[in-house]
């Protein structure tokens, strides 16, 4: 905005921040709808390998859907298209504790759009995959490393762990803004937002007769601890889904498709 605003005079800023604001969102448009290409495949993959009457259990974490983005989503893009294109697929939705971004609006997108879903607890996800109840996570993320870490919603790194010790494929879908070209360490370099601890102390929610109230979940005087982010590491990443394809995450993977990056 900067770039296009500055050279300009002050009375023809508005409409160009108007069509900038434009442009910006029809490229990142384009760039989910080429995510959930290249994400669909992923999916028709083990839909094959399901059969006709088989269906695909995806497992995701926090929103990354068109709430969060522009018509699309990343995460939520391959869903998108499998469910469009007839293939039969169910989400299991992290509540994602404390904010309730699953619960809440991952939730109401899928319905919205008509994909089979159901909420469960953010614990839940290693107990399923356990019982051969996922075949594949998908999650957004907040911030990649040029070696293929992942920042995402706190929660995803145990959801990651429980993946890698069942043998679930776990894949990140972003576009290419998201790499963070200068950071190689995600652990030792990407900051984590600490988000204040009366999200965690109080929940807010609908009440039986559709008030919306807030009421407290833990004693008078407990303390509460809130890391917004956690960092999963690239060791424990299947790959990346971007809108230039797919790739192992990891330094020489990012480079094979931004080569003008690396």
């Amino acid at each position: 905005m900067l770039a296009r605003l500055s050279p300009l005079p002050a009375a023809e800023r508005v409409a160009a921040a108007y069509d900038e604001a434009g442009r910006i969102c029809d490229e990142d448009a384009a760039q989910n709808e080429a995510i959930g290409r290249h994400g669909l495949r992923l999916i028709q993959e083990i839909a094959a390998r399901r059969g006709a009457d088989g269906v695909v259990n995806i497992l995701t974490h926090c929103n990354a859907g068109w709430i969060a983005t522009v018509d699309w989503g990343t995460a939520l893009a391959p869903i998108y298209m499998a469910h469009d294109a007839g293939l039969k697929v169910h989400v299991w939705v992290d509540e994602t504790r404390p904010r309730n971004q699953g619960a809440s609006l991952t939730a109401w997108e899928l319905g919205s759009h008509g994909v089979p879903h159901t909420v469960v607890a953010d614990n839940a996800g290693g107990h399923l995959m356990q019982h051969g109840m996922v075949d594949m996570v998908i999650v957004g993320t907040d911030r990649v490393t040029r070696s293929g870490d992942v920042a995402n919603k706190i929660g995803t790194y145990l959801k990651a762990l429980a993946a890698h010790d069942n043998d679930v494929p776990f894949w990140v879908a972003l576009p290419s803004t998201t790499i963070d070209w200068r950071v190689q360490d995600g652990l030792a370099e990407i900051p984590i937002e600490e988000r204040g601890g009366a999200e965690v102390t109080a929940i807010t929610g609908r009440t039986a007769d559709g008030r919306i109230e807030t009421v407290q979940l833990t004693p008078p005087g407990s303390g509460a601890a809130n890391p917004a982010f956690d960092v999963t590491p690239a060791r424990l990443v299947t790959g990346l889904i971007t809108e230039r394809g797919c790739c192992d995450a990891s330094r020489d993977g990012l480079a094979g498709l931004f080569p003008e990056q690396a």
